[in-house]
């Protein structure tokens, strides 16, 4: 990959011709070792999503770039050397371990788990092993950039060492190119992925509860350039598969039309447009997003066409900052997620970074806001048209049309609709976002005594002080 990590020279003297080609192949092999060795002490020692997370960026952080590297003694290059070797070899790894990083491999996409084998192979001293997977790899994904990458530079160490590329030459140039620069990067996010895993038992801590008509949820951390797929059922959201996704060139937090940044909130997907009727730049289709939401456009948010969409047919993934605002996937990946996927009831969570909560933090979360939207229930079917202002701001709209709470019109249709009726709330799904204030976006159906159906209601509050107040609603039904 084309130096990522310049620690050290490799100690095997075959492959020390292409060493300076294969040093980010090496790093990134000792870390997916070290990945293992972390996964046996986290068998025995729990660590909490955020611990874990600030563990990772410390770790990032005290990485030397490739200049430092290049400038270490001699003696520091040869203690790197005998600690990529150790890693190499193979320290006793746990059952635990071995059967966290097979889970961690099996919800990775197809692709990305094959070239991940190729970086253990190859840490492990099988560079043969390895090339002959990196190269069935790029056979059968030869769009495949990284993998491309990476077979060429297993196939160096192949090469004599009177044919082989002096560093003055080839590798300076390859250094040099922005292309390259973009790799190395898509291959650390795709690493760091696999080693800081979210903790078993969590979720995102957006998803505080979720009906089971959703039956699927997405939540993206830009940080990690991945997306995470939760599936949902009577024993709540698991994590069942996730893949790398690029973003925004310009990154995230979407503001204007034309900034090329990816929005950050929650959403939903609108639609599913059909790869016939789309520029092949967009792959195998796309989900529309409903950016901007209630809450986007009450903070003045301009901008519109954000998608969760493929790679044009020439190119496998995109680098992790490289659209226009859309959440990028590679094809496999995505045709995976479109067979998941319901318009109108999977939410799609973006974020900076994800904060993954025990799922009984969750629950007891969800519970606070229950209290205060079953008191907005109550004041309704009281008939209490003062109690009920009380829940609503002044600017409050609903389906993208004002009404005038001052005026009572909306507390007026509000009380007449429900004054005096049981009613049942169904199908409750919370999600919560945190970015300075403090939101709920509330989805549930509710159904009167005696009927057998009703509306299904998304609302939006806002809280202020010890308070949640109403600023849009939308009647889905």
């Amino acid at each position: 990959m084309a130096d990522i990590v310049r620690r050290s020279r490799l100690r095997n003297p075959a492959l020390r011709r292409g060493a300076n080609m294969l040093a980010a192949l090496t790093a990134a092999s000792a870390l997916l070792l070290a990945t293992h060795g972390a996964a046996a002490a986290a068998s025995t020692k729990p660590a909490s999503a955020k611990t874990s997370g600030a563990k990772a960026n410390k770790a990032s952080a005290s990485r030397p770039t490739a200049r430092e590297a290049k400038a270490r003694t001699t003696r520091k290059a040869s203690a790197a050397d005998a600690r990529t070797a150790a890693a190499a070899k193979g320290a006793p790894r746990s059952k635990a371990a071995a059967a966290s990083s097979s889970a961690a491999l099996q919800q990775a996409g197809s692709a990305e788990a094959r070239l991940i084998a190729v970086y253990e192979l190859f840490g492990r001293g099988q560079p043969r092993p390895a090339l002959a997977k990196a190269r069935d790899l790029v056979r059968d994904y030869p769009n495949f950039q990284l993998a491309q990458l990476v077979y060429a530079d297993l196939l160096a160490t192949q090469v004599p060492p009177a044919h082989a590329f002096s560093d003055a030459t080839g590798i300076g140039r390859l250094r040099s190119d922005p292309a390259m620069a973009d790799l190395r990067e898509e291959s650390r996010r795709r690493l760091q992925a696999l080693r800081d895993r979210p903790p078993a038992g969590t979720v995102p801590s957006q998803f505080l509860a979720l009906s089971t008509r959703s039956r699927y949820a997405i939540a993206v951390d830009a940080s990690r350039s991945r997306l995470y797929l939760l599936e949902n059922s009577d024993k709540g959201l698991q994590l069942v598969a996730d893949y790398y996704v690029s973003v925004g060139k310009s990154g995230i937090g979407k503001a204007t039309e034309g900034d090329a940044r990816t929005p950050l909130g929650v959403y939903y997907v609108t639609s599913s447009l059909d790869p016939k009727s789309l520029r092949d730049f967009y792959g195998a289709g796309a989900l529309p997003i409903n950016y901007p939401n209630p809450y986007d456009v009450r903070r003045g948010k301009t901008g519109s066409g954000i998608w969760l969409h493929g790679t044009p047919p020439q190119q496998f993934s995109r680098a992790p900052l490289a659209s226009d605002g859309c959440v990028v996937m590679a094809n496999p990946d995505l045709k995976q997620l479109l067979r998941k996927v319901q318009i109108g009831a999977t939410p799609v969570v973006t974020a900076s970074s994800l904060q993954w909560i025990p799922r009984p933090q969750a629950e007891k979360e969800a519970q606070t806001f229950t209290s205060a939207i079953s008191a907005w229930k109550d004041a309704r079917a009281n008939g209490n048209e003062a109690q009920l202002k009380k829940f609503y701001l002044p600017d409050f709209q609903r389906n993208g049309s004002k009404k005038n709470t001052e005026g009572f019109s909306v507390l007026h249709d509000e009380v007449e609709y429900a004054q005096g009726k049981r009613v049942q709330f169904k199908d409750m799904s919370f999600l919560h976002w945190r970015d300075g204030d403090d939101t709920m976006v509330a989805t549930f159906g509710e159904v009167f005594e005696g009927e057998k159906s009703g509306r299904t209601r998304r609302q939006y509050w806002l809280r202020q002080g010890s308070e949640w107040k109403l600023f849009h609603e939308e009647i889905l039904g």
